[in-house]
């Protein structure tokens, strides 16, 4: 007796599995070391993908734990979903493999750029991201299903086994993708680079692995359909790979609005400088450099901080010849047009109330906080720790950014230190470098971001205490206290959990009109904030109360007067809030 057909599959191809093992060109050993390797590799290719997405992101927003936690969460949601999808290809595994692998490549390999673009031309790139986030791992979450048929197809073995063989080649190939990731593709070929490479290294292993080995399994319009959109694909991406210089050219001039006279790749960041190729530029005089500053796009490191915003908002940035402007990682940390006010801010109140022979300058690369402390006779040594050899090196010989340092850095009493701030402090560099010191200026990325975590905690200003004279006084860039009012009050708490009085501050911002007048300087307001910060918040700290005021010695300057100072005391307490716990290197308290 004939049984019936099985409802299941009347009218419909069957399932790959169930038709046994395909006609293969090689045998069945070597057959599964290919899908294998295919595995390896496309394994490798997503995590790229992923981890580019979230380093973009957090280059392109500052907050690093955010994008790696919508990038994270939203693609294993996503492959999820596409595992579910994958299901109604697995009757057709090898055309549907090969499809999803030339979508895959063209996708994952073209991210980096629509990203990078939709950020440089229209202002945002959230909703890009969760798209791309989405998209890239509903097609990887769909790999396995396909994956798991085509190994059945090339010898049949149980699938605990096929299981344990395929997520033993997934996770390999994660590994070496994670790793060469920020060890290869980023400082040698850069985001968008390293992302077109990786789709075509991804198409070419998809669709070499079907129309090669599975090539039995393929209709002939199949095939053919196969061939065109691998050909088209790796042509798009070879035709972006062209594209990459003038692409990066055009959205750095959209981002920073106009062309950039320096722009320096470092291991870590990206340093761009606008304008400042004249005294007017900068708003002093002083010699130019004689070095090309294209000789240091080759340079690595990283550089410190003023305050958080992003390139082309809140005010135009210098053209060629306009005001100098100082870029690290697409915002702007130090301009020609109000920087006097933050640095006047900044250091001249921690030169007033005692001694300032020995002066250690935490950040600051950029040496115009080394300037500013070098305006007092009586300062005998400056040690500056900067991250970033490449800010340093182009502090020194740039000519717009030297002219405006007053070429602090070639001062002979001014000793630079490549390092990180915390561990040179931790591992005892204050004590190599000859003892305490009378004022500590830690000139370091905004609080708000999460990069600068350890260098706003209770642990650090410990250290920083440690390395200070008994009547030594500390100085901390605190951030915006009207935008991020909680964020200035704690990182004010964890300076006085480690047992020092402080003097909080805020310093209204001001610049240069075109006109020559004084105009109110302005960073824009973050996402959710309801007003904007004009101006800085500073936290002054000493083992006895600290008064704020200037030194006797103290030379003219450009902004700050006692009285405008004591006013900036009062503007301060007028919006203290008490009762915040500090912030801890375990519990990071300032990111509201």
């Amino acid at each position: 007796m004939i049984d019936p057909p099985d409802p299941v599959h009347r009218g419909s191809p069957l399932p790959a599995e169930t038709r046994g093992p395909a006609r293969l060109p090689v045998s069945a050993g070597a057959g599964r070391l290919l899908v294998l390797a295919t595995v390896f590799v496309c394994a490798a290719c997503g995590i790229v993908y992923e981890l580019e997405l979230v380093a973009l992101a957090s280059y392109l927003t500052g907050d690093s734990v955010t994008q790696a936690s919508v990038v994270l969460s939203v693609m294993v949601f996503a492959m999820g979903v596409g595992s579910l999808l994958a299901k109604r290809l697995r009757c057709r595994a090898a055309v549907g493999f090969g499809a999803l692998e030339a979508v895959l490549a063209l996708v994952g390999g073209f991210s980096a750029m629509a990203l990078y673009a939709c950020y440089a031309w229209f202002g945002q790139s959230r909703s890009v991201l969760v798209a791309f986030s989405l998209a890239i791992g509903m097609l990887i979450g769909a790999e396995v299903p396909l994956l798991m048929t085509l190994i059945q197809r090339v010898r049949r073995q149980d699938a605990g086994g096929a299981v344990a063989d395929l997520f033993a080649a997934d996770y390999v190939g994660a590994l070496v993708g994670g790793l060469a990731f920020p060890f290869l593709l980023l400082p040698v070929l850069g985001q968008v680079s390293g992302a077109l490479l990786t789709g075509s290294v991804n198409a070419v292993a998809g669709g070499g692995l079907v129309l090669w080995l599975f090539r039995s399994d393929l209709s002939v319009r199949s095939r053919w359909t196969l061939i065109a959109a691998n050909v088209l694909v790796l042509t798009l991406l070879a035709a972006g790979t062209v594209l990459v210089a003038p692409f990066e050219r055009a959205a750095r001039d959209a981002v920073y609005g106009s062309a950039a006279r320096v722009a320096v790749r470092t291991g870590v960041q990206e340093v761009v400088i606008t304008g400042g190729t004249g005294p007017a530029a900068t708003g002093r005089t002083g010699r130019a450099g004689d070095t090309d500053p294209a000789d240091y796009r080759g340079s690595s490191g990283r550089g410190a901080a003023k305050r958080e915003r992003p390139a082309g908002a809140g005010g135009t940035p210098g053209t060629a010849g306009g005001p100098l402007g100082l870029y690290l990682d697409g915002r702007l940390r130090a301009s020609a047009g109000d920087e006097f006010p933050y640095h006047e801010g900044l250091v001249h109140p921690a030169m007033s109330g005692g001694p300032h022979h020995r002066v250690l300058v935490l950040g600051g690369g950029d040496g115009l906080a080394a300037r500013e402390v070098l305006r007092y006779s009586g300062v005998r040594s400056v040690t500056v720790v900067e991250l970033d050899p490449g800010v340093l090196r182009l502090a020194r010989t740039d000519p717009g950014l030297s002219a405006l340092n007053r070429h602090a850095l070639d001062d002979p009493r001014v000793r630079t230190v490549t390092g990180d701030a915390f561990e040179w402090l931790r591992r005892g560099g204050a004590a190599h470098d000859g003892g305490p010191y009378d004022v500590i200026v830690a000139d370091l990325p905004d609080p708000s971001g999460t990069a600068s975590t350890k260098l706003y905690s209770q642990e650090f200003y410990g250290l920083a205490a440690r390395a200070l004279a008994a009547d030594g006084r500390l100085v901390v860039h605190a951030g915006e206290p009207e935008v991020r009012p909680r964020s200035y009050w704690t990182v004010e708490a964890t300076v006085r959990a480690v047992g020092l009085r402080t003097g909080p501050y805020w310093i209204p911002g001001r610049r240069t009109g075109p006109d020559g007048a004084a105009e109110r300087s302005c960073a824009p307001v973050p996402h959710g904030a309801g007003r904007a910060a004009c101006g800085w918040g500073f936290v002054l700290a000493a083992r006895r109360t600290p008064s704020l005021d200037l030194a006797p010695d103290a030379p003219a300057l450009h902004s700050l007067t006692r009285d405008g100072l004591r006013a900036a005391g009062r503007a301060a307490r007028h919006d203290r809030i008490d009762g915040l716990p500090p912030s801890t290197l375990m519990h990071p308290r300032h990111l509201d």
